[in-house]
């Protein structure tokens, strides 16, 4: 392998030689060995009419690789360079795209899913007439609902984790409408709804008896939040057993 011809060319002074040799990898999407060749000419062509090229092809290297985080870096310092330039429209939608290929499951740190929301953001503000902006709303409506799903989970666990330690259901309760807050259209709003409905009925089933009727109170008030905005909702059958037996109680206080 040190004598392959690619090798050879590595070594090689020749920079209009990788240059063209660079391109050609790129077209056949080779894109390690383009890239690699890139690397090498970037510097001795930075301040030629060829830098402008290079460096957006650089970054359709790394991704072609499924580097999203290198990508990324190459596409903000094309656009950094050039505002205004051939591909800047292009490499700024990149920007939100490499976060959001980068974006893992909703379990893990979303940090790269609001960095894509935000380069979405800033891409649609500046290009409200590109061909891709359509694109770029509905993946900011896929990272939004991540997000809420990553709420969502956050409050089932407190939910979940009941009184152990204090009052979770409270928590639950704080968790799921702060993301009913931050993501109004979100899928998960029903369940949202739905788990700060149950959570305010446990909360009041396990409340000592002078905080009892207060807080069945507030489950009937979050009851007609639900069944307001979901009729004919998936837990309706399980929100009227709990607003029933919440207005027994209060009747009878």
């Amino acid at each position: 392998m040190s004598c392959s011809p690619y090798q050879k060319l590595l070594k090689s002074t020749d920079n209009e030689l990788k240059y063209n040799e660079a391109k050609a990898y790129f077209q056949k999407k080779d894109y390690v060995r383009a890239a690699q060749l890139l690397e090498d000419v970037s510097t001795y062509y930075k301040s030629s009419d060829r830098a402008e090229e290079l460096m957006y092809m650089l970054a359709e290297s790394y991704i072609g690789q499924k580097d999203y985080y290198t990508a990324s870096d190459d596409y903000k310092a094309y656009v950094k360079s050039y505002p205004r330039g051939k591909y800047a429209e292009e490499s700024y939608y990149m920007i939100g795209y490499c976060a959001y290929l980068d974006s893992p499951d909703a379990r893990l740190d979303q940090s790269s899913a609001y960095d894509a929301i935000q380069a979405f953001s800033n891409f649609v503000e500046s290009y409200p007439q590109s061909d891709k902006a359509k694109q770029a709303y509905t993946y900011m409506a896929q990272l939004k609902d991540k997000l809420a799903y990553k709420e969502l989970l956050n409050a089932r666990l407190y939910y979940n984790l009941g009184t152990y330690m204090g009052n979770n259901y409270l928590s639950a309760v704080i968790v799921a409408n702060n993301a009913l807050k931050k993501f109004p259209e979100s899928k998960y709003r029903e369940e949202l709804m739905y788990i700060v409905l149950q959570s305010k009925y446990m909360e009041a089933e396990n409340s000592v008896e002078e905080l009892k009727a207060d807080r069945y109170r507030d489950t009937i008030d979050e009851y007609y939040n639900y069944i307001n905005e979901f009729p004919k909702g998936k837990y309706a059958k399980e929100a009227l057993s709990m607003v029933t037996d919440a207005k027994k109680y209060v009747k009878e206080k």
